[in-house]
């Protein structure tokens, strides 16, 4: 059993199989009635609080410093923010009439997220490319995603997802404004957090187990399984699939192009292209209506498990590439 676990965690992230757990426990016992106000009011806290850690963790100073490699950051920008709006648009016109509305709306929605942090760097350490490179191009990202994807969603989903004056107000209140508190608290946190990675990465794990399962109770409630057929879910993944080998092999040619060496090559392929769950979930929570919110997160949660197969597989590959290959296999960098 211990064998077969390990393996089955060297393939599946075991914190995605908690949030599909979530899933199931709200499919089971779904927050209702004189729960559901209580339950909201957590997630609406945790959410918040959420962001205000984002803001306090990255450092305004790095990310000013890692400007001077603004080739490389501004490619992995263009693929965060231009390419995979330009591909969600495409896709979610594509895929509507076998996804349906919702789920083609939730592809689009991951296609305007940020950056992931944590595992762009982890697997561009693995390959031994540009660590440097991928934390500050991270976090670039992430800075720039609390205002560029809720603007985003505004501009290619704003009608359909009903999103109005109000909507905009609770945006600022829980993300932008606790995000921006965090930053200016960098300087006097910013050490602690980093001390105690550990602790506050169980919490952030465990707001966002909340509010997937606050989410999947608001689907239950509006009988969001009973919109979904099998066909569907095949689809989804199918979609997810195409979606990353598109970016990935984007990623690799156009930075072999533009002649960077193969250290910042992988920065550039792992951070250009993944999608921030940690970031996604919460901002669905406040951006779209309740009822919602469970089918269109969907394809991020599948596609957040996919990225990370992928990407494994990848950072592992490489990591066994002697170093001559490697530099030989690169350009200038700058």
């Amino acid at each position: 059993m211990k064998r077969a676990w390990t393996k089955v965690k060297g393939w599946v992230d075991p914190y995605v199989l908690l949030l599909f757990g979530m899933v199931a426990l709200a499919a089971v016992l779904p927050a209702t009635g004189a729960a559901v106000r209580p339950v909201g009011i957590a997630t609406d806290l945790a959410v918040a609080f959420l962001f205000f850690l984002y803001g306090a963790r990255l450092s305004a100073d790095q990310t000013l410093q890692g400007i001077k490699h603004w080739r490389l950051h501004s490619l992995v920008l263009a693929f965060t923010y231009v390419m995979f709006p330009i591909l969600g648009v495409v896709a979610s016109f594509a895929a509507r009439p076998v996804l349906g509305p919702d789920l083609a709306a939730g592809m689009l929605f991951l296609c305007l997220l940020p950056s992931t942090v944590q595992s762009s760097v982890a697997f561009t350490s693995i390959a031994h490319g540009n660590v440097a490179a991928s934390i500050v191009a991270a976090s670039v990202s992430n800075l720039l995603g609390v205002v560029i994807t809720p603007l985003l969603v505004l501009l290619t989903m704003g009608a359909a997802a009903g999103i109005d004056l109000g909507t905009i107000q609770s945006l600022f209140l829980k993300l932008v404004l606790p995000f921006i508190i965090g930053q200016l608290m960098h300087r006097w946190l910013g050490d602690f957090l980093t001390r105690n990675k550990q602790i506050i990465s169980k919490f952030d794990r465990g707001a966002i187990l909340l509010v997937v399962y606050s989410a999947f109770s608001a689907g239950m409630r509006e009988d969001m399984f009973g919109k979904l057929s099998a066909l569907q879910l095949v689809a989804l993944l199918i979609a997810c699939c195409i979606l990353l080998a598109i970016v990935i092999a984007a990623t690799m040619i156009i930075s072999k192009a533009f002649g960077f060496s193969w250290p910042d090559r992988t920065a550039i392929i792992f951070a250009g292209s993944k999608k921030s769950m940690a970031s996604g979930l919460p901002m669905a929570q406040v951006i779209f209506p309740a009822a919602t919110v469970g089918i269109l997160v969907l394809p991020l949660m599948l596609f957040h498990q996919i990225q990370l197969m992928v990407c494994a597989q990848l950072a592992r590959r490489w990591s066994a590439i002697p170093p001559e290959e490697t530099s030989a296999a690169g350009g200038h960098g700058r």
